[in-house]
């Protein structure tokens, strides 16, 4: 197992903590430190406990052959099965999406359902519709009850995404495509109001030499997942070590990084306001067994129900990875991210509060999505400490 990657934090802080995944094992000569050095003292982040406003749980939907992307003929419908991006299904959900219109747009269909109004159905919905497709949303919660609002909202389009083992001969490939693809896209949102995207700096903090490996925690079931990033260093801006006194933190080693970052809640309602401004409609419903597709008045169905595939096809592939992320109070001169290596944490400056993820021992196989206040007052007192 690699719980030392951490992986709900953003590909270029790990690549700072392991070179291997870094930005900076490209051809590219390293930025000068001089270049970091001069940019002004970060705000201290205001960690307290008595600050958390928010606190939610989302179960990712793991898959050890990564997701699934395939269509069958059932029940009188062609379903597109898109579903089981673990850690990555905002970062991966363009690229991921336009895979699964190819299988939709082969059935020439002019209407289209979307089970599902998370982060894979509502991008979904959206490139059927620039595809000139009548789409119809239908699902249980709609946005900010739905799982991926609980999302860190970081790129991280390797973060679960698929086990070493059960990967794929051609995945490397697609997965590079995929993750390009969406990357391209979330390129063009930049600036928009609201902000839905934005690139942010951020520090990786360590008590030992990043080029020293961890050592690995007991093993609870967490498979190792494949080392994807490097083939996309050349999209990651390079990371940069610190001297000790380029930096403000309570540890010995530091580096500095540059991330993009989404944020949720305005990301979310860009996507719906979309989807309604081009003619797609919602339907509330919640399905029990999919024979209900059969139901549906659109000859083309595509499940988009993320960890809901596991109880509505009754798919023991997907496993829950459980997640809690917290919001303090947000801090609008706090404009860069922390990522502590080897104390699973993570702390996000975004508009609606600085978000503080932590990953604990057993969250993998763990389909628990109630709230621990605890862990997250403890993930806070972690992150005053480093400020103290």
């Amino acid at each position: 197992m690699q719980r030392r990657l951490f992986l709900g934090a953003a590909p270029a802080a790990l690549g700072a903590a392991l070179p291997a995944r870094s930005a900076t094992s490209s051809d590219r000569p390293p930025e000068p430190s001089s270049t970091w050095a001069r940019a002004p003292a970060p705000a201290p982040m205001r960690a307290t406990a008595d600050r958390l406003i928010d606190i939610a749980v989302c179960t990712r939907p793991f898959r050890a052959q990564g997701p699934r992307i395939e269509a069958e003929r059932r029940y009188g419908k062609t379903i597109v099965h898109h579903y089981g991006h673990g850690g990555s299904g905002w970062s991966l959900s363009w690229g991921s999406a336009r895979v699964a219109l190819a299988l939709v747009l082969a059935q020439r269909p002019r209407q289209v359902a979307v089970i599902g109004s998370g982060a894979i159905g509502l991008t979904t919905a959206r490139v059927a519709q620039r595809a000139g497709l009548r789409v119809r949303i239908y699902c249980k919660d709609r946005p900010p009850e739905v799982r991926s609002s609980a999302a860190t909202g970081l790129w991280t389009p390797d973060s679960r995404i698929c086990s070493s083992a059960a990967m794929p001969a051609d995945f490397a490939q697609r997965w590079e495509a995929m993750a390009r693809s969406s990357f391209k896209t979330y390129q063009s949102l930049l600036g928009l109001a609201g902000a839905p995207v934005e690139w942010r700096d951020g520090f990786a903090l360590s008590d030992t030499p990043f080029e020293q490996p961890l050592p690995d925690e007991d093993d609870d079931g967490e498979p190792d997942y494949p080392d994807l990033a490097p083939r996309i260093a050349d999209i990651h801006p390079r990371s940069q070590a610190l001297e000790p006194g380029e930096h403000p933190f309570h540890t010995p080693y530091a580096r500095r990084f540059t991330q993009m970052t989404f944020n949720i809640a305005s990301y979310q309602r860009l996507l719906m306001d979309d989807f309604l401004r081009e003619g797609g409609t919602l339907e509330t419903r919640e399905f029990v067994h999919p024979r209900e597709f059969g139901t549906l008045r659109e000859p083309v169905v595509v499940n988009c129900t993320g960890y809901g595939a596991r109880a509505l096809l009754g798919d023991e592939s997907i496993v829950p990875v459980r997640g809690q992320t917290a919001r303090l109070v947000p801090q609008p001169e706090v404009d860069y991210m922390l990522s502590y290596r080897g104390h699973n944490l993570v702390a996000i400056p975004r508009r609606d509060g600085i978000l503080v993820a932590t990953q604990e021992p057993h969250d993998f196989g763990n389909a628990d999505a109630s709230v621990d206040r605890a862990t997250s007052e403890r993930a806070v007192a972690r992150l005053a400490a480093l400020f103290a």
